[in-house]
């Protein structure tokens, strides 16, 4: 599961992963900076979409997906478990990632965090 976090006065998006997910992602956070997040969803029904190929990270069809895939030239992250709990980020200008699909503990307030912080300009 991400924490994510913004922090105004540096402009970012933070994803901190929690216990096993850093191993599973082989990441501990993802840091973006807020003028490329475009905006984000709830969307439970992402997990069965096709992941793409596994560039580096987790993948066991059912249970878990996390780390990066590439699908028809779009760069995704992905930390999911409990695909109810499903978010994707979407990105502009990103250097790393076209896509952030992360699980969060409560889905709709984090998406209301993200578009209250990027339509604040």
């Amino acid at each position: 599961m991400a924490l994510i976090s913004i922090d105004r006065e540096r402009g970012l998006l933070t994803a901190e992963f929690q216990g096993l997910d850093k191993l599973w992602t082989f990441s501990s956070r993802l840091e973006i900076p807020l003028a490329h997040v475009r905006g984000a969803t709830h969307d439970p029904g992402i997990a069965r979409e096709p992941k793409g190929v596994k560039v580096g990270g987790t993948h066991f069809p059912g249970l878990i997906t996390a780390g990066r895939f590439r699908r028809d030239g779009e760069r995704l992250f992905w930390d999911v478990k409990n695909p109810d709990k499903a978010i994707v980020i979407q990105l502009a200008d990103a250097e790393h990632y076209d896509r952030l699909i992360l699980e969060v503990d409560d889905p709709r307030a984090t998406v209301r965090l993200i578009e209250q912080s990027i339509t604040r300009g």
